[in-house]
């Protein structure tokens, strides 16, 4: 075969989410040597034959097996804990996520919902459907983000637009992550991942944004939540495998947390019936803080400029790291 085949996959029951005939066009004009083909998620493991690169939502590793061709998996999707990465890894395919449009939707949902709290906005809609006057309450409810801290766990690249966002409302911000660039860079206060305790512990609003690894799993657990501030805020929009929700549950419960904001849980959906739906003071949302109506714009632009740098022989982007705890049996 003399031009490359980029197989894509981009299913969605959302037209935001899914590739349209204009970045069809688009791709195709910007790359004339590049044959771009599409197919059905049903049908990828049997289109992969010719495929040098293939860009979908899902990846299976049994699919590799039928893609003697293929050298690059990319992914519109900012985390990759539900791709083979090692499995692609071991065959010599690389992996790829996306980044720098996640932040801005993100951004606007935790802000919602923290100012939700602050303001007493749940508190009111829960009220007015059986109260005439709730204002001494709400007087005991909100409080002023000005002022106040955000501590975000896992401050990637989300991380920093919610920071400059929450920055803009009067709050510090302090960012925790396994390699934290200059102190306050950015306006922020970076903390190692090893000094969690300490950054939870001063934080008026906790964001956990953390990605789905063995490091990550349970992390919020109960001794994390001890040592969060009493009457901090707890919001949840990176992985649900990261919390332990009895954990949660019981700091709720203890008063030890003003409330919990959930756009991710486990199960996925809630039993009718689960605390977390019944909770008085958790808010939850339906893995919807990345909707945006310029997504696939965004993430069409964004794997087009790693193209780029595939047909040059660049590094590309957002390469995903191979998990350290891979199987032995995976790779050699």
């Amino acid at each position: 075969m003399n031009r490359l085949v980029v197989l894509i996959s981009l299913e969605s029951p959302h037209s935001f989410w899914r590739l349209s005939a204009e970045h069809e066009r688009s791709l195709s004009a910007a790359f004339p040597d590049v044959e771009f083909r599409t197919s059905t998620e049903r049908d990828v493991p049997h289109r992969l034959a010719d495929a040098h690169v293939y860009l979908g939502w899902r990846f299976e590793p049994s699919w590799l097996v039928g893609a003697p061709h293929l050298k690059w998996i990319a992914s519109p999707a900012a985390g990759t804990d539900h791709l083979p990465v090692a499995e692609a890894h071991s065959v010599g395919v690389a992996l790829t996520r996306s980044y720098g449009f996640h932040g801005r939707p993100m951004s606007e949902h935790a802000m919602g919902l923290i100012l939700g709290f602050s303001r007493g906005l749940f508190m009111s809609q829960r009220a007015q459907r059986n109260r005439t006057w709730w204002k001494d309450d709400l007087a005991e409810e909100f409080f002023d983000l000005a002022g106040a801290t955000m501590t975000i766990v896992g401050c990637g690249s989300i991380g920093e637009h919610l920071a400059c966002t929450a920055r803009a409302l009067g709050m510090d911000v302090i960012g925790v992550r396994r390699t934290p660039p200059a102190a306050s860079a950015g306006g922020i206060t970076w903390m190692h991942a090893s000094a969690v305790h300490q950054a939870v512990s001063v934080a008026d609003v906790v964001v956990d944004l953390l990605p789905a690894t063995r490091a990550t799993d349970h992390l919020f657990d109960r001794d994390l939540f001890a040592a969060c501030k009493p009457g901090s805020l707890f919001l949840n929009l990176g992985r649900a495998a990261t919390v332990d929700q009895s954990a949660l549950l019981a700091a709720l419960d203890a008063g030890h947390l003003r409330g919990a904001a959930l756009d991710v849980f486990d199960p996925k959906p809630l039993p009718a019936r689960h605390p977390l739906r019944l909770h008085p003071r958790v808010v939850l949302t339906p893995k919807s803080s990345t909707l945006s109506r310029t997504y696939m714009d965004e993430a069409v632009t964004f794997f087009a400029d790693n193209l780029r740098r595939y047909l040059t022989g660049q590094p590309l982007d957002g390469l995903a790291e191979v998990p350290v705890f891979r199987s032995p049996l995976v790779g050699g």
